[in-house]
């Protein structure tokens, strides 16, 4: 796996560098549009036998890298990917900081070939690995967490997203005591945060995305954190009524068709197999993981983060883009 890592850092640069001019045009579908598309024919171009396990949906609607597509060059390595292009089309479309563009790389079977659904993510690093259960209410996964730290719930810091279906967690970790960060979005970048020696956050708890969830599984895996997921329905996460029903029915459907289970806690080592793993995050707008795309005199200057499980390396790689 070690060799795509180069490739592997390539294409998500060719995607950021693809969506960022349209930063702040306010066309989000048109951004990731731009990406999806840089990423697959960088995807085609690379010798390896390639299945998107994870991404943007079952059906084959251009320009999305959909779950099951087929990409590479027909030879080489048989690699597992999950995907999302832009981690915050939103904040690209609005000028705002944190946008990613990020994908994962591992031995075809290693990672979670899941819907793209909701999915209830806890995150610690490697200090409090093993504490978390994700079944368990959150103040008891707060107060684990912190006694593993050997900090006050008080000093504890929490990263979430600010979004309705997460105002109960952030009133109940707020009543503890605990310090709470809100970010509009990005639950990619919050997870390997968590996870960084020298992180701003003790955990990352969040429903957001599935895609975000396999691939965040795949940095807290090679940084030697620890994670729990878990499948929940269009229901569940955003409230029973007749309009979100059939939703949730067809994801169920779909779980059930690709032997994943709705509402089953999943662990780390199911989430991703092994750790011969390779992840890639390449800034699109400035924020805390990584720089953004910025012009300079000669062109543009990019930044990536690039993670290798195998030798347990994290890498910052600044380049400079002849325009």
């Amino acid at each position: 796996m070690m060799s795509l890592a180069w490739p592997l850092f390539r294409i998500t640069e060719q995607a950021a560098l693809a969506a960022w001019p349209q930063t702040g045009c306010g066309d989000k579908n048109k951004i990731d549009g731009l990406a999806v598309t840089a990423m697959r024919q960088a995807l085609n171009e690379i010798a390896i036998r390639g299945r998107i396990v994870i991404g943007e949906g079952e059906i084959d609607c251009a320009p999305m890298l959909w779950i099951g597509e087929e990409v590479g060059n027909g030879s080489g390595t048989e690699v597992d990917i999950a995907v999302d292009p832009i981690e915050g089309t939103r904040m690209v479309a609005m000028g705002q900081s944190n946008a990613l563009a990020v994908m994962a790389f591992a031995p075809r079977g290693s990672l979670l070939h899941a819907p793209d659904m909701y999915m209830k993510k806890l995150v610690v690093n490697g200090q409090a690995k093993g504490v978390i259960n994700l079944a368990l209410p959150l103040t008891e996964n707060l107060r684990n967490v912190a006694e593993a730290l050997g900090k006050p719930l008080d000093r504890l810091r929490m990263v979430t997203l600010d979004k309705p279906r997460l105002q109960p967690a952030i009133a109940e970790a707020t009543q503890l005591g605990v310090k709470v960060f809100a970010l509009p979005d990005g639950d990619v970048a919050a997870s390997v945060l968590a996870c960084l020696q020298d992180n701003p956050y003790d955990l990352m708890y969040t429903i957001g995305g599935a895609p975000e969830g396999v691939i965040s599984a795949c940095a807290v895996k090679a940084l030697g954190g620890d994670m729990q997921a878990e499948l929940i329905d269009f229901c569940q996460a955003k409230g029973d009524s007749a309009e979100n029903r059939p939703i949730a029915a067809q994801e169920r459907q779909r779980c059930a068709e690709m032997g994943v289970e709705v509402n089953r806690v999943y662990a780390l080592d199911e989430l991703v197999g092994g750790h011969d793993i390779l992840f890639s995050a390449t800034g699109v707008t400035g924020g805390d993981l990584v720089n953004g795309i910025q012009q300079v005199a000669n062109g543009v200057r990019t930044q990536t983060l690039l993670i290798g499980g195998a030798d347990r390396t994290c890498n910052i790689i600044d380049s400079l883009h002849s325009w």
